[in-house]
């Protein structure tokens, strides 16, 4: 069964666009509950479905789902952006589909000793691996210009320097080591949001994404995931915030062709390549208001999808 309290977002969507066939091999690049993976294998009887995530407790949590699917569902403990040592190693050479849930799951944010959140006191810790470099390491460590920069690109914080500032003003007397001390400074450091947005959101969310080099994970997720599908190979994403989504949106309009070219460039003289993947979605999906009233974390969702072009034989 899926991980209790979890909620797959936009499942209809993704599978629409995934469109699971028998006999076809898929990859869910983030495993965390397993809405995904066990929705692809229950839509295609006869498919098998990879998964990875880098987080060992989805790992532990998705053994009964793989006990379930024995045979058919495989785990991986790994980052997706690694996805073609990890799948090579395990004799997959190309894929039929793949589907990224971006960004913290749910479990993780809702485990106070995992330190994501703000909501509940726990640990500053914030990394999905368990291992590397904590948030609490670059909050105590890092010179004052790096965190105001990591706040700033990750957050989209313009208060990012005056939380910076207060930060390194604060720990000379004491370390930072829980998230509520964490938050309530930020949140006397700027000042009150008119959206009703918590001053902390976008602090946690820069050290989050900074912490687990998300973006860069990203980047390198969407490139091997290209490189793996097979001719009529799907991808479709789900984002939840504008720098993911516009990482992933650049990605799949260069891919298809739609990425633009500069006419002082000579190659364009010549002629662009006829692309190799065609856009499923010109335009982003967005998920229901029935969905957004009976899953908050929704609302923010943004589903693009591509698919490898089957090449004309030659003449």
């Amino acid at each position: 069964m899926i991980a209790e309290g979890h909620v797959p977002v936009m499942l209809a969507e993704v599978l629409a666009s995934l469109a699971p066939q028998d006999g076809a091999t898929y990859l869910d690049a983030t495993f965390g509950g397993g809405g995904y993976a066990r929705a692809i294998l229950e839509a295609a009887p006869g498919c098998t479905v990879f998964a990875i995530d880098r987080d060992p407790d989805a790992i532990a949590r998705g053994a009964a789902l793989a006990q379930r699917f024995s045979g058919r569902l495989h785990l991986i403990e790994g980052r997706f952006g690694d996805m073609l040592s990890l799948l090579r190693d395990r004799g997959i050479a190309a894929l039929d589909g793949v589907v990224m849930d971006l960004g913290v799951s749910s479990f993780q944010l809702d485990q106070a000793e995992r330190g994501f959140s703000f909501r509940a006191d726990g640990p500053l810790d914030m990394r999905m691996e368990k291992s590397g470099p904590s948030a609490a390491e670059l909050v105590n460590g890092l010179p004052e210009r790096d965190l105001a920069d990591i706040i700033f690109r990750f957050g989209e914080e313009r208060f990012a320097r005056r939380i910076a500032r207060a930060i390194v003003a604060r720990r000379v007397e004491a370390p930072f080591t829980t998230t509520a001390d964490l938050a309530a400074l930020v949140r006397r450091a700027v000042p009150r949001d008119p959206s009703g947005i918590d001053g902390a959101t976008r602090s946690f969310q820069a050290l989050r994404i900074a912490v687990n080099d998300e973006l860069g994970e990203v980047e390198r997720g969407i490139a091997a995931a290209m490189e793996m599908l097979a001719p009529g190979g799907r991808l479709v994403v789900v984002a939840f915030h504008s720098l993911e989504d516009r990482i992933v949106k650049q990605a799949m309009a260069a891919a298809s062709g739609r990425g633009g070219a500069s006419r002082h460039d000579p190659a364009a003289l010549s002629g662009r390549a006829k692309p190799a993947f065609h856009l499923l979605t010109p335009r982003a999906l967005r998920p229901h208001d029935a969905e957004c009233s009976a899953n908050p974390r929704a609302r923010s969702a943004r589903l693009r999808g591509i698919e490898r072009l089957v090449q004309e034989r030659a003449a």
